[in-house]
């Protein structure tokens, strides 16, 4: 509880709110772990603070084991509702167009915080790339039998797991040369 009010204590004086009402709490470790299924309740400011199985913090849903399945779920979910969307307007776009509305509703989708996405099993990785091959046949107006690595090599676009390497590696680049933010330079 004292890291609590510390935290609370550190935003007020950096001009920051901890909204007590909004705020929940998430206990993170393995699934067997015996935390992970207590009931864990704070008070902060005389409101009740509960356990949550899962967090939302910039977009990126947080479970407590950090396998990010609801968060690779949720992308899914709104990536095929966007691609499905954009494949009835795709007969009136031009390709340009169309490759456009895709990296705009798709492709950023894919890669907002993939280097989270390091870890993950290969199950979870496979399910973000079946939106990238859906992605690439609306594109390229490909049959869905057709082989995609082919089309994927055209369009130039890197699958899902050599993304999040990429993303990864780049970053790493970017701190041992002094390009990165100082944080993560100091590491």
């Amino acid at each position: 509880m004292d890291c609590v009010v510390e935290l609370k204590n550190w935003m007020t004086s950096n001009f920051l709110l901890l909204n007590s009402e909004k705020t929940e709490v998430l206990v993170i470790g393995p699934k067997t772990s015996v935390c992970n299924n207590l009931k864990h309740c704070l008070i902060l400011d005389g409101c009740s603070v509960n356990s949550s199985s899962s967090v939302r913090n910039l977009g990126v849903l947080f479970d407590g084991n950090l396998s990010f399945e609801n968060h690779i779920s949720s992308i899914c979910k709104t990536a095929f509702f966007h691609l499905k969307n954009i494949s009835k307007l795709r007969p009136m776009l031009s390709m340009s167009n169309a490759e456009t509305l895709i990296h705009a509703f798709m492709t950023s989708r894919l890669d907002y915080c993939n280097a989270l996405l390091g870890g993950c099993s290969a199950r979870l990785i496979n399910k973000l790339q079946l939106v990238q091959n859906a992605a690439a046949r609306v594109l390229t107006r490909t049959k869905k039998y057709d082989h995609i690595s082919p089309v994927l090599s055209t369009l130039h676009w890197l699958p899902i797991k050599h993304r999040i390497d990429f993303k990864i590696l780049l970053i790493t680049y970017k701190a041992l040369n002094g390009l990165a933010p100082q944080y993560l330079i100091a590491l």
